[in-house]
């Protein structure tokens, strides 16, 4: 499950989602359900996404790139021993989720996902009845602290072990006002030792080309939308969210180019360039 926390709002909720759905405000979660060829949306998620789709039809194809680089992310840290998973901004369940793909590889290990969505909680907490290293919690991502502070994520994860922190598709919605890079270093702060970030964020590269154009577009998209914010960020900028931790090879880099799972046999496109994926370890 992942692509978007809060829908990425900002109040924290209680675990008994009580908060409504307005099928008239589009939902961050829905509108990349849409992208992912999803059912689980109302007509104003699927007219933010159109606009994008329309405008820029290889966002379907980039949203499923996105997809399979948060799995060989969570499969690279499963096979170097992480066993436990905070996945931030979980969204709406897909064809292959972090549970599944960590579980794979190593059955025992445990998933907590996170979001503040109505409709992600229902659906979130219905796949996983069954899985009994798996956990679903309302939660605001922007409140570091309080949310690894909450008994259904400090029981069911061991905060003394290394983790791997899932933040995909999520800060990028974090307006500069609510200070993301310190939510992220707060985060940071927290993990223990040994324990891993993986993180995409929208990238404008600022340099006049199609991916800046792009960005620009999607980013007007969003911010006149009823969602809410959604930045695009320099290379220098997504950079300062590893603070205090080792970017692992190759870095800070395009999706397609972090541990492809074969050789890309094409030149990137302008879509291409609008997010920067990396896995970073704190020592």
């Amino acid at each position: 499950m992942d692509i978007g926390l809060f829908s990425y709002g900002g109040i924290l909720l209680t675990r008994e989602v009580r908060s409504p759905v307005d099928p008239t405000k589009a939902s961050i979660a829905r509108v990349y359900d849409v992208f992912l060829g999803g059912k689980d949306n109302f007509e104003v998620d699927r007219a933010v996404a159109g606009q994008v789709i329309e405008q820029i039809p290889q966002t379907l194809r980039f949203a499923q790139d996105h997809r399979a680089w948060l799995i060989r992310a969570v499969r690279f840290l499963t096979k170097a021993g992480i066993d436990q998973f905070l996945d931030c901004g979980s969204g709406l369940p897909t064809a292959e989720n972090t549970h599944q793909a960590v579980q794979r590889v190593n059955r025992d290990a445990r998933v907590v996902y996170v979001d503040i969505d109505p409709i992600v909680a229902s659906h979130g907490r219905a796949l996983l009845e069954e899985n009994k290293n798996t956990r679903f919690v309302v939660g605001d991502l922007t409140r570091p602290r309080e949310l690894l502070s909450d008994p259904a994520i400090s029981e069911f994860l061991d905060l003394d072990r290394p983790l791997g922190l899932i933040q995909c598709s999520t800060i990028h919605h974090v307006a500069d006002e609510q200070r993301p890079h310190e939510i992220m270093r707060e985060y940071v702060d927290l993990l223990p030792s040994g324990s891993y970030l993986a993180l995409t964020h929208w990238h404008d590269p600022a340099d006049g080309s199609e991916g800046s154009r792009i960005a620009q577009y999607i980013s007007e998209v969003f911010n006149n939308s009823s969602m809410g914010s959604g930045s695009f960020r320099s290379r220098a900028e997504i950079e300062r969210f590893f603070t205090g931790m080792e970017l692992v090879e190759p870095g800070l880099t395009l999706l397609r180019d972090w541990w492809p799972d074969g050789p890309n046999l094409t030149p990137p496109d302008g879509v291409d360039h609008i997010v920067l994926a990396g896995v970073a370890r704190k020592p």
